[in-house]
């Protein structure tokens, strides 16, 4: 699966598809993003527009390191385990959980040309 099969043209995510190809619950998605979860009657709070900018920073990351990592499942296991040095050893989703996904970007960027960690 590629980022481009998790985007729709409108820009919005494709969750169920996102869901589907990480074997994650919509709950514990939220819970990483830091999304709020939605009570069984509420609608999803991962549709609102905070919410989907962070599901497509997620997704981005995540295909930006899924070429090294070998899969989108194992630049998941990156994102949610790898301790990033130059970040006190945060890794990458608690980073997107404080809105510092650019600087997750920017790191991949710098590691994609050679650069240090």
């Amino acid at each position: 699966m590629t980022a481009q099969d998790l985007i729709r043209p409108d820009g919005s995510v494709a969750l169920d598809r996102l869901l589907d190809s990480l074997r994650l619950t919509e709950a514990e998605l939220a819970r990483l993003l830091g999304v709020s979860a939605a009570s069984p009657t509420e609608a999803s709070p991962l549709n609102d527009p905070v919410s989907q900018r962070k599901l497509r920073d997620f997704i981005e990351i995540l295909a930006r390191v899924a070429p090294w990592a070998g899969t989108m499942a194992q630049a998941f296991a990156w994102f949610t385990s790898q301790p990033l040095a130059p970040f006190g050893d945060q890794t990458a989703a608690e980073l997107v959980r404080e809105r510092r996904a650019e600087a997750v970007r920017s790191y991949i960027s710098r590691i994609a040309i050679g650069g240090y960690a």
